[in-house]
């Protein structure tokens, strides 16, 4: 309410309100309330390669981590984002160094984030509980501060909040000692209230690890619980296991601001049994069913069908990507490249043109 009056000019009518939010949920404000917009852009293609460059000594490794990330168009377009670009060399830079001969490298931005949970959860380990290089297991304290970070997540997504008070730590058992060994998923700010005394504030290094937590939160919860947290009715069978991932689809359209957006791609590309390899030792077993994705495509594909926002259409594009399914842009491409009309009315030009440019396909000769 307080936010609305200044937004709406009815609290300090004389106050300028910059706010920062993303795309989605900017759209939201009425446009007789915005005198000015900010895009804030990040990192330019070459400011990209700057700071991979910057980030090794080893010519070779950042030339190799630099022609991998261009190959792999969602990596590309998260890579504006100076913390997925930090998040990339983490993982890379540690995958080129362990990984064995034939290993696939990251392409989709639910692979990027695992690995680094990963790397993240061993690093820890080792500098905190003395394990040796030779070690890559999860410890079981490990295992527990991450699904009680990954409760406190959704918990927390759910409500909307990026800010999290000590509070809202002892609810979901989280050890505030033990959370600080994840210093590079977790971290601990300071504010100042009334100018009286200092509270301490808790938030995740960036939202997108939020994001990802609280999906592989709810993974989990469905793989060793049996429930789905996003879904009112309890799951019967594990043919359920499409609904979970069905009901995300769902929650996630009905956000009016897109907070879901990322949340939903992360949980639909950790349905892919080669992600789930990647955390095998938080999850303790693999489970994915090659009818379950295809199920899940086709829920998205009839979903497409819907009159969407053009920014939840192709959100479900990068859903498509994460779940490596290439099917409805080769649709599109094959329309294109031979004249016909794409099936499709509901999708603009500009939805099918970013659906195209997120593939790492080469495209036909069609134009848009």
């Amino acid at each position: 309410m307080l936010l609305t009056n200044l937004i709406r000019g009815h609290l300090l009518p004389s106050a300028c309100v910059w706010i920062t939010t993303r795309p989605a949920a900017a759209n939201k404000i009425p446009a007789h309330c915005v005198d000015m917009v900010t895009e804030v852009r990040g990192f330019t293609d070459q400011q990209k390669e700057d700071y991979f460059r910057k980030r090794f000594k080893d010519e070779k490794l950042a030339s190799t981590i630099i022609t991998h990330v261009k190959k792999s168009r969602s990596l590309h377009i998260m890579c504006h984002i100076p913390v997925f670009c930090w998040i990339t060399v983490t993982v890379l830079e540690d995958f080129f160094k362990t990984s064995q001969i034939g290993e696939e490298t990251p392409k989709t931005v639910t692979q990027m984030y695992s690995h680094f949970l990963r790397v993240q959860s061993i690093q820890g380990d080792r500098k905190y509980r003395l394990l040796t290089e030779t070690d890559t297991n999860w410890t079981a304290q490990s295992r527990e501060i991450i699904v009680s970070l990954g409760k406190l997540a959704f918990n927390q997504l759910e409500s909307g909040n990026l800010i999290f008070y000590e509070a809202d730590l002892v609810k979901c058992d989280i050890d505030i000692r033990a959370a600080s060994v994840y210093s590079g998923v977790f971290t601990q700010i300071f504010k100042e209230e009334c100018g009286l005394y200092q509270d301490k504030v808790f938030c995740f290094v960036h939202l997108s690890l939020q994001e990802f937590l609280a999906a592989l939160y709810v993974f989990w919860s469905f793989i060793h619980n049996g429930v789905n947290l996003l879904s009112e009715e309890p799951p019967t069978s594990s043919e359920d296991e499409l609904l979970l991932y069905q009901s995300a689809v769902d929650k996630a359209l009905q956000s009016e601001n897109g907070h879901l957006d990322l949340f939903l791609r992360f949980l639909l590309g950790l349905s892919l049994e080669t992600n789930q390899i990647l955390l095998r030792g938080l999850l303790g077993q693999t489970r994915s069913s090659s009818q379950t994705n295809k199920g899940t495509v086709s829920y998205i594909k009839h979903k497409l069908d819907g009159n969407l926002s053009p920014e939840r259409s192709i959100n479900l594009f990068h859903c498509l990507n994460e779940l490596n399914d290439r099917s409805l842009v080769e649709e599109i491409q094959q329309s294109l490249t031979s004249g016909s009309l794409f099936k499709n009315r509901c999708l603009s030009c500009s939805v099918v043109s970013s659906g195209l440019h997120l593939t790492d396909i080469r495209r036909g000769a069609g134009r848009v």
